[in-house]
């Protein structure tokens, strides 16, 4: 697996296919967290914006391989595991993504509420920051695998699907992803910090059904 994982990860690098939804992102975050703006308020804005990135992530590493390769990888290693590798490297970079803006917005962000009355904890913010960048890249990778092959071949739909899920995974009230997003937000206005720990569980739960469905139906159309 961890020789799949470096493969993957070479693909997705190689291709330089992972700069659009990179800058992309970094264009979000840039526009979105200002210097000494509130440090929740930014944390939460920065976790929202991996979502559909991840997705987009999870799709590039998903389908990157040409047919050919893809097919000895498979006969080689099994379509499980070479599917599982993919999804595990687009997660992974966009874990990195997601710490990486997690600290910039740690060092401009001013450690207070909402309404600046209240300070808030660096470290409690970050740890709170990065439980909810967690539950977004997984409710992301969980969108992006099912939106995409084996389920939907045809590009089209894919792209309609992973947009139209990643909408409502952010909005939906009670998807982990909005619960560990409003946790933040609302907690500025107070100053209080909300840990996400049991949205993580529920998206770490969802993410794992999510690889185990698309990693079966690929080792069944592969068959």
């Amino acid at each position: 697996m961890t020789a799949l994982l470096r493969y993957q990860t070479a693909l997705l690098v190689r291709s330089q296919r992972w700069l659009a939804p990179v800058l992309l992102y970094a264009a979000f975050v840039s526009v979105g967290v200002q210097w000494g703006q509130p440090v929740l308020d930014s944390l939460g804005y920065t976790a929202a914006g991996l979502l559909p990135v991840t997705a987009w992530l999870v799709q590039l590493c998903v389908n990157q391989e040409p047919p050919a390769a893809r097919t000895v990888t498979a006969a080689v290693v099994g379509s499980p595991r070479a599917h599982l590798a993919a999804l595990l490297a687009a997660l992974g970079c966009a874990g990195l993504l997601g710490v990486a803006a997690t600290l910039t917005v740690l060092l401009i962000s001013k450690p207070a509420g909402a309404d600046n009355s209240v300070r808030v904890p660096p470290p409690a913010a970050g740890a709170a920051g990065l439980l909810a960048v967690a539950c977004c890249v997984l409710l992301g990778a969980v969108v992006g695998a099912l939106c995409t092959r084996p389920l939907l071949h045809r590009r089209g739909w894919s792209v309609a699907a992973t947009v139209l899920g990643a909408l409502l995974a952010l909005v939906t009230a009670g998807s982990p992803a909005n619960t560990a997003v409003t946790g933040l937000v609302t907690g500025s206005r107070t100053g209080t910090v909300h840990f996400p720990v049991l949205p993580l569980v529920a998206a770490a739960a969802l993410a794992a059904a999510a690889a185990a469905l698309v990693c079966r139906l690929a080792s069944l159309r592969a068959e």
